[in-house]
């Protein structure tokens, strides 16, 4: 049989044996140092003025007393160290982060909670850093009622920070939620994590805005014109845009540019003349050169006179909008007189 005890290494009490008080005195020393064990803390050379019964944890690169000692417990008993190896599964409690932690054979490792409930970092399934505190990896997390309702609080210390939901896509940011950068409850979206769109946002006055929803007032230069039955005439300016709106190539009659749809969707349209004169008109609004998707018609008569139509109609990204012209009328083109107006809804 051995002389020491397998998983501490405490001396026995031999038959015979002189002065074994000396023997008896080690064994309660070396229990003393690992019986409801608290670490000091964790270091890689001693403190100047250690206390006693003092215990830490040697890390790699131990020096001073330490040196060649790295991985062992260091407990200080009458002046100098004693050194013992812990074992996988040891528990410790660190007064130095306050927390239990199990010895995993090389680290000690976090396990249960501080005494004062409130832990530095938790991961469930995955591993928590200094940023992602907490940290979950599952299917699903379930955050339920405790007798009524729930609230989930995401709270920021002043107006210019943020508090928001991130949604990714391998780990870069597609979609945000929540107060980011100021008190107005936003919806941002983004293709690369970098650049972001807001898609909507609501102000404290309850006030809903979606700065990017496509719209446009588009009209030619102010002009007086009698534009030739069966030509179109397209658009020089845009004014009050939002979502992409641009001009396209120029017309073939000469008269303006296309205006290009920006993305797909439901359009509010309206078509807007200023009849100067006129012998007997149409005009329409065309899409892509052919479709009628809204006409006005006025008889022979004299001026001035303002017709409106309003429609509304399913376009898709890259369709261009056009006036159509048939009949004979003096136009005045230019803004808040001859124009369209487009807006996604």
């Amino acid at each position: 049989m051995s002389d020491l005890t397998p998983n501490l290494a405490l001396p026995f009490l031999l038959p015979a044996q002189a002065q074994k008080h000396v023997t008896h005195n080690e064994a309660l020393l070396g229990l003393d140092a690992v019986v409801q064990l608290v670490l000091a803390g964790q270091a890689s050379a001693p403190p100047a003025a250690p206390q006693e019964g003092d215990r830490y944890f040697i890390l790699a690169g131990a020096s001073g007393a330490w040196t060649g000692k790295s991985g062992k417990i260091a407990a200080w008993y009458y002046g100098a160290w004693q050194f013992v190896t812990p074992q996988a599964g040891w528990q410790a409690f660190d007064r130095s982060n306050s927390c239990l932690s199990v010895f995993d054979g090389t680290a000690w490792i976090p396990h249960w909670l501080p005494l004062d409930g409130g832990p530095a970092s938790l991961g469930i399934n995955t591993t928590s850093d200094t940023i992602n505190r907490l940290a979950v990896a599952a299917p699903a997390t379930l955050l339920t009622h405790e007798g009524q309702g729930h609230q989930l609080k995401i709270n920021k210390a002043n107006a210019l920070e943020t508090a928001s939901l991130m949604f990714q896509t391998n780990w870069q940011g597609r979609a945000e939620m929540g107060l980011a950068g100021s008190d107005d409850f936003a919806i941002k979206v983004s293709s690369d994590g970098d650049t972001w769109t807001t898609a909507l946002s609501i102000g404290p006055d309850g006030i809903a805005r979606m700065e990017n929803r496509p719209a446009v007032r588009a009209a030619r230069a102010t002009v007086d014109h009698a534009p030739a039955s069966g030509t179109l005439t397209g658009f020089d300016s845009l004014f009050d845009i939002r979502g992409g709106f641009v001009l396209g190539t120029a017309l073939s009659s000469g008269l303006g540019h296309r205006l290009v749809i920006p993305a797909d969707g439901t359009y509010l349209l309206s078509l807007n003349l200023c009849v100067l004169t006129s012998t007997g008109h149409t005009a329409r609004l065309i899409r892509n050169g052919t479709t009628t998707l809204a006409a006005i018609e006025g008889i022979a008569g004299s001026g001035p006179l303002t017709q409106h139509v309003m429609t509304s109609a399913t376009l898709s990204a890259g369709d261009w909008l056009a006036i159509g012209h048939e009949g004979t009328a003096t136009l005045r083109f230019g803004p808040l007189c001859t124009e369209i107006v487009a807006a996604m809804i």
